[in-house]
């Protein structure tokens, strides 16, 4: 039963922010494996059967939904090998990262924060949800405003087109959804020690099902984009 990410994990991360290397990192495996990969692994199994219930065909292997603590450093100027915090994201199985519809956590020793949306600009899903809003803005517009942004302290974050022209029938209020480039929803304020307690399980699981509406408006754009690849 998971209860709460402990002490031990952060200090961790912080550790490893300055010994950050392949010798520190293997003396203390041990106590990756125990004080963070574990506790990750016992989160996740306790969001699963919930996960799952949003979308049957979400993957909750925690092997598969966590991130590796090793950084891939192919393409940056940082050759820092490993993570100073981690992150999980539920999506389907099989799907590439890139461009997918996913519920996020992440924690560090400086905050602690979750969400839903895309990884990455995803365009063809982009073009699709831009034809449902035109077909149906208020439609669309009541599916978004289901979603309770203010009693859950949710915010919108996100990049836009800037110069994109709104078609006649689109309200104005839907001008953020449809110039979306990428999109997430997030937590507007956190508290870090949130992540100590064991309710944070609790805390996170409420608001996923209050966006899981918007999760499945996605879903059905991004499989449609698929179909018609």
């Amino acid at each position: 039963m998971f209860t709460g990410f402990p002490e031990e994990t952060l200090q961790f991360f912080i550790d490893l922010r300055f010994h950050n290397n392949k010798m520190y990192f293997e003396e203390n495996r041990q106590r990756y494996e125990e004080c963070v990969k574990a506790p990750f692994h016992a989160f996740i199994e306790e969001l699963a059967p919930h996960m799952q219930a949003i979308d049957p065909q979400m993957e909750v292997r925690p092997y598969k939904c966590l991130a590796r603590i090793h950084r891939d450093t192919r393409f940056s100027k940082d050759k820092s090998p490993y993570r100073d915090h981690l992150w999980l994201c539920f999506r389907r199985a099989a799907e590439p990262r890139e461009g997918s519809v996913n519920f996020f956590f992440e924690l560090s020793p400086r905050d602690v924060s979750w969400g839903f949306g895309t990884w990455g600009e995803n365009k063809p899903m982009n073009e699709v949800f831009r034809r449902r809003i035109e077909a149906d803005p208020k439609g669309m517009e009541r599916i978004i405003r289901s979603v309770d942004f203010a009693g859950h302290d949710l915010a919108y974050y996100g990049n836009t087109y800037k110069r994109m022209a709104l078609p006649d029938g689109v309200p104005e209020t839907m001008r953020p959804w449809y110039t979306l480039r990428e999109m997430y929803i997030g937590k507007a304020r956190t508290k870090l020690e949130w992540a100590l307690e064991g309710d944070i399980v609790q805390r996170v699981l409420r608001d996923y099902q209050e966006m899981a509406p918007l999760y499945k408006m996605l879903r059905g754009c991004y499989n449609e984009a698929q179909l018609n690849d």
